[in-house]
Formats: C-alpha cells, structure tokens, sequence
C-alpha cells in the first residue's frame, strides 16, 4: 500500500527536514506487518514527494491479526486487501516512521514547524466503510480540498457498481504535522477497523493525534466510535475528555442542524466548501472580539478559559497588549498551554500571555486592574446559587471596566435535532436562560454592581427563537441598551 506527500513550498526539499528523512536516500523501519519503505520520487527546488509503501508480510500480518483477536475465516486470514489497500496497517507505519514530523518537532527547520505549507496527498487505493461521502465528511471540515472517486468492482461489469475502496487525493495548506495526525487517524477510522486489540491505551492515541481538530470535528463521535472500534465504555471516556477539552465549542458544532443534503459534495466541489456556514463558536469569538475593540481593552482576563479557546484568538489580535488566561482546573491550563505552544512562542508573545490557577467564586486581588473579563459560555456550569458569589467576585472585586458574558439560548435548543427535548446542550450545564431570563439576570447584576448593559444576539437568527447563542456586555458608566 502507497501514501505520497507532496509540496511545492520553495525551497520544497525543506520538507525532508520537517519529516526527519533525507531525499538523498531510501529508508526501511521494520513494523509488526512488514517493512515501510521512505524514498523521495522527487525532490527538487520547487516540488518534493515523499512516498510511505508498506510492505505487509502475510505471515506477520496473519499473527498480529491472532494476537489481536481479529482472526476470521481461515482462508479468509491469507486472502484479503489488507496488502493493498490503505488502512490501520498504514496507519501504524506512518506513525512510527514520522513520529517526531507528527509531534511538530524539527531542529533543521524549526521555523517552519508552525507554518502552512502546500500540501498534497494521493492515497491510490484507500479502504473505505461509507465510499466518498465519508471521505469528505473527515477531511472537509479541516481544511482539506477531497478529490475521491469511488473504485469500481470491475471496470468491464459497470452494473455491479462500486468498491468500498476510493482513490484520495487531498490538498491545501496544513502544518505538514497536522496533516500527518489527520491521516493517521483517518486511515483505520475510513476503513473501520484495526488489525490489532484496543484498549484504553488507544483514548491517548487518538487524544494526542487529535489535539487542536478533532474535539470541534462535526463527525467527532464518529470519528471516535469507529477508531476505537465500537467499544462502547472506551468511545464514552474519549467523548468525555474531548469534551473537557473544547467544552462548548465542540458541542456547538456536534448538534449544529445539517446545512445540506444527505450526501454531500461527491466530487470535492471546492466552492460549496466555501459556502459552508461559519460555526457558531467562531461567531461567538468574533462576537467576543469585536466587544473588547469596540470597549477599547488592551488588558483582558479570560475568565474560565478552560483548554484555550479563545486564547489563540487574543494573542492573534495586537490590539490586547496583556491576556491572562484564568481557570480553576491546573489540567485544562496545561492543554491551553500545550495548545498555544507557550514554550515555543517568542518571547514577545510569551510577554503578553500569562495561564492563571484560581476559581472563580472568590475574590482574587491578582485579578484587579484589568480593562475588560470575558465570561464566555461559563455562567451556566456554575449551580444557580454559586453565582451571586462568582457576580461579587468579577463585578465587585475585580472591577474591570468592561465584562462580556455568553451563554447559550434555550429556546434555541428546539431546532438542534439531535438534542432531546428538554436537555441541555452539555453534561455539564446546570442551566439554561431564555432571552427574558437572561435580560433579567444582566439588568440586575448591572443595576447593583454600577455596570450598564448592552444586549445582543451571536449566530444566525431564527425569527421564532433567536439566535443561539446570547451576549451581555457590561460597561461602567455607559448607557443600558437593547440590540437585535
């Protein structure tokens, strides 16, 4: 089985030093299946391909399969695709071969390890549970332009209609890191299988390839389900720790109501990617932001940060000279910090980002003197008699000049199909306001605290419901309004 890399990133043979192999030579690793030949078809100034061919032993292939206990039919063990068709065999060369390349890690070129380079990959003959529309169902959603055609089963019977295998050509412009996590997680998740035993081992594997995509992924859940091979308690703890990581933001994008018809683009239609709705949680960032512009703030406090959701955005924006990023959970702090790559960042950058432990319920004079706090899609985790403390706290105690609030609309709940009616949109809410309730809640905390209160919607409105989403932002000194 055959996966090709390619760039056209000047100079292109820079690619070899993200990937740790050298153009000028062939590499072999031995893996539990076969051996993985690397070598370079081309390499030059302006292109370079690197090619993965996994050599399967079908002995080895048919021990592995025993000691996973995947064995099937006898004959079935020595006559199959697993040879020839790209799937979790490839999927297992690939991450030992480019280990460091898929960690983000190159001493040559450190420089370009954070950078998006043209990429393409051609996977000739890709196993396939659900043909081109599952193809495009995982890689679309990040970034990727999918050319899939479907194999037919024999070229000269047409009528007996296609394989489950597909022909994959991906490209755009990815951190070539990423691309390699995105593909190790696709190979076995297309194919819905594996050549060998899961356990909750594999939650880490699939945690850390798919750190920074795969918790705000559409197809998160099936995405998880099938790469742990429908192992029901495994696929609920990963859901669980997906969710702790992206929280809201990966909620919003799991329940959003489907945009297009079953099926989708079959032919990796380019402009119908573009047409795509933005998703709710970069509403809500770009609603957030445009509040801390329009308030004039340069010193902002994320207040229940979590893993860093809108941390990225802060930082990307000149305008905030400070952030400080403040969650009571040390574990979340640490995916925020793996997440902004603090340890990488210039200096520059590290002198504007701080990550503070300390909850949100008491008074903490380190959080004083700030221009603006950000309580983004945070109120509704608290149980309704802690918020009066975490009111005094913010508005009392702290007292910046300006305070953004979000948190979800119930009434908007009622056009997620997928939510059950009367469930909240997370495990983890306590509540839930309508526009009303909410309007009270911000009125009341503005009239007692000296805070006027501008009311807005975030997301696409429904004339029946509103938006999904709902914002407050408080102002000292400024005058209460109402906006659509």
């Amino acid at each position: 089985m055959l996966l090709t890399l390619s760039t056209t990133h000047v100079p292109a043979t820079d690619l070899g030093f993200l990937l740790h192999k050298n153009p000028a030579r062939a590499q072999q690793t031995s893996v539990s299946t076969g051996t993985a030949h690397v070598f370079y078809p081309e390499a030059d100034e302006h292109r370079c391909t690197v090619a993965l061919l996994l050599e399967v032993d079908p002995i080895g292939l048919v021990r592995t399969a025993r000691a996973g206990g995947t064995e099937g039919a006898a004959l079935a063990q020595y006559v199959n695709d697993r040879p020839y068709a790209a799937s979790s065999l490839l999927s297992v060369a690939l991450g030992k071969v480019f280990s460091s390349a898929r960690r983000g890690v190159s001493k040559e070129r450190p420089e370009l390890v954070d950078v998006a380079l043209p990429l393409e990959v051609h996977i000739p003959a890709l196993s396939c549970s659900g043909g081109p529309e599952m193809v495009h169902r995982f890689f679309a959603p990040l970034g990727w332009r999918v050319e899939a055609t479907a194999v037919p089963l024999d070229d000269t019977r047409p009528e007996w209609g296609d394989s489950r295998y597909v022909e994959l050509r991906l490209s755009g412009e990815l951190r070539v890191a990423d691309a390699l996590n995105h593909l190790y997680v696709a190979l076995p998740v297309l194919d819905d299988a594996k050549h060998y035993w899961v356990d909750a081992d594999e939650i880490e594997k699939l945690l850390r390839a798919g750190s920074g995509w795969l918790a705000a992924h559409p197809e998160r859940d099936l995405i998880t389900r099938r790469y742990l091979r429908h192992r029901a308690s495994l696929t609920r703890r990963a859901i669980e720790r997906l969710a702790e990581v992206d929280d809201a933001e990966a909620l919003d994008d799991a329940l959003a109501p489907p945009v297009a018809a079953v099926g989708g683009p079959a032919d990796g239609d380019v402009e119908e990617a573009a047409d795509r709705p933005v998703p709710l949680a970069l509403q809500r960032h770009g609603a957030v932001l445009a509040a801390l512009r329009s308030a004039g703030a340069q010193r902002v406090i994320d207040l229940g940060c979590g893993a860093g959701a809108l941390l990225p955005a802060l930082l990307a924006d000149r305008t905030f000279t400070e952030i400080l990023g403040v969650d009571v959970s040390a574990r979340a702090l640490e995916v925020a910090a793996r997440r902004l790559r603090l340890d990488r960042l210039p200096e520059r950058q590290q002198a504007r980002i701080r990550l503070l432990q300390s909850g949100l319920t008491y008074t903490d004079a380190r959080l004083r003197g700030y221009d603006a706090a950000v309580l983004m899609e945070v109120i509704e985790h608290l149980d309704l008699d802690r918020l009066p403390a975490l009111e005094h706290a913010v508005f009392g105690a702290a007292v910046p000049t300006t305070v953004v609030v979000t948190t979800p609309n119930v009434e908007f709940n009622v056009r997620y199909e997928s939510l059950p009616a009367g469930a909240f949109r997370h495990r983890d809410h306590r509540f839930e306001w309508t526009r009303q309730q909410f309007a009270d809640w911000a009125g009341t905390v503005g009239e007692r605290y000296g805070y006027a209160v501008r009311l807005l919607g975030v997301g696409d409105e429904d004339p029946v419901v509103g938006t999904p989403s709902q914002m407050a932002v408080f102002t000292r000194g400024a005058t209460t309004e109402v906006a659509a």
